[in-house]
């Protein structure tokens, strides 16, 4: 029995895992920073305001990351969820085909719950010695290709610089100078790491793991750890945190989808448990061909991502969040921080939000608040602040964007 089933199990017996207005910020850097606004309630109903357990009040978040920073990314994983054209079949230095299928994809999308469709987002886990524009048929991203898609919200993870992991690998060298050339070439830093995979000196992992979290990253997906499938009703303890990771991979069957169903329905197991669930997973490339046997071909990508987005997306029950680790993992770090007071008064609730001092690595900043009300609401509030809400609609949620 593989190790991805086994964890899955383990998880599901055992069950114990762990219209935009303004707003006021108080910026007295001596106390904890604050938020304010004011509802005005259509009726005197009692209201009740709580965080939500994820973003967008969402019930599971499923995060996926490619990894090694494979061309197949930008050819045909980003087109066909951001939606654009998918690369037509294209082999490359390695004469691997990490091309598509050719057709334009309208996007793979889930909804923020207020009228707007997001499209499903990964992350890529990339070794900055390995980008570079030349040749034209290189095997690897370059670095306008990494912007394009960290601009559309994808997140960049630390995968050591040049993926090394044989004996004599300078551990600390690989994460930080893979750190600096995404800052030089990209300017942001990165705050995650997974470790490259590969034949090294026994628990090399855990050399990597260390000079990880010692040389600022906040987690690390490696060979074992805590689960991959994390219940996150209650506080999460993100510290340090050491994952493991399992992967999505195409079998030799090419004249079905049956190991993708497969997948599927594993998945389909853990969405039906009550508990709000985050469910993190791998895979490297998604070519046409199954790069190294340690990928996805494109047509079971396809398959695998539409069925998700049929099925969890906005054309189906609207029930996933589809984001990078680093998104999930800094909106559940801010949930777990944050106080979250409201005094009603008749038809109007001031709410104030005490804020935690955010690491400045932080790239997603938002707070979800669950609504119970019967009554439509909206926001009064000035203009230092971003808020959505469906207070007119479905008046569940409040939606504030603090970068």
């Amino acid at each position: 029995m593989s190790k991805r089933i086994l964890l899955i199990i383990a998880f599901l017996i055992l069950g114990s895992f762990t219209s935009f207005s303004n707003g006021i910020i108080e910026k007295d850097s001596s106390k904890p920073k604050t938020i304010s606004f004011k509802i005005k309630l259509k009726s005197a109903d009692k209201i009740k305001i709580a965080v939500s357990q994820l973003k967008y009040n969402k019930h599971f978040a499923y995060s996926f990351t490619l990894d090694d920073g494979y061309r197949s990314a930008y050819l045909t994983a980003f087109p066909l969820l951001n939606g654009g054209k998918i690369s037509n079949s294209s082999i490359n230095e390695w004469k691997i085909d990490q091309g598509g299928d050719g057709t334009t994809s309208e996007g793979l999308f889930y909804s923020d719950g207020m009228g707007n469709k997001i499209p499903f987002k990964l992350a890529l886990a990339i070794n900055g010695g390995s980008i570079r524009d030349l040749p034209a048929n290189r095997g690897h991203l370059s670095w306008p290709e990494v912007k394009e898609m960290y601009n559309a919200g994808w997140d960049i993870l630390n995968h050591g610089f040049h993926h090394a992991t044989k004996h004599g690998t300078n551990y600390l060298t690989e994460v930080t100078e893979n750190t600096t050339s995404i800052k030089q070439n990209l300017d942001f830093t990165m705050s995650h790491f997974v470790v490259p995979g590969g034949e090294g000196d026994e628990k090399y992992y855990l050399e990597y793991e260390k000079e990880a979290l010692n040389n600022g990253l906040f987690s690390a997906a490696s060979y074992y750890g805590v689960e991959p499938v994390f219940n996150v009703d209650s506080k999460v303890n993100l510290d340090k945190m050491i994952t493991a990771r399992t992967f999505v991979q195409s079998s030799k069957d090419t004249t079905s989808f049956k190991t993708m169903d497969r997948y599927l329905k594993t998945i389909d197991s853990i969405v039906k448990q009550p508990n709000t669930i985050w469910f993190n997973e791998f895979t490297h490339g998604t070519g046409n061909t199954n790069l190294w046997n340690l990928s996805m071909r494109f047509p079971d990508f396809k398959y695998y991502m539409t069925t998700l987005a049929n099925k969890y997306g906005a054309k189906g029950n609207d029930s996933i969040w589809m984001a990078p680790w680093q998104e999930v993992y800094e909106y559940i770090w801010l949930r777990d921080r944050i106080k979250v007071d409201f005094q009603q008064k008749n038809k109007e609730v001031i709410v104030t939000i005490k804020l935690p001092e955010i690491p400045e690595t932080f790239r997603h900043q938002d707070i979800s608040l669950a609504i119970d009300t019967s009554s439509k609401f909206q926001i009064e509030s000035n203009k230092d602040l971003k808020i959505k809400d469906d207070g007119k609609s479905t008046h569940k949620q409040i939606f504030i964007q603090l970068k």
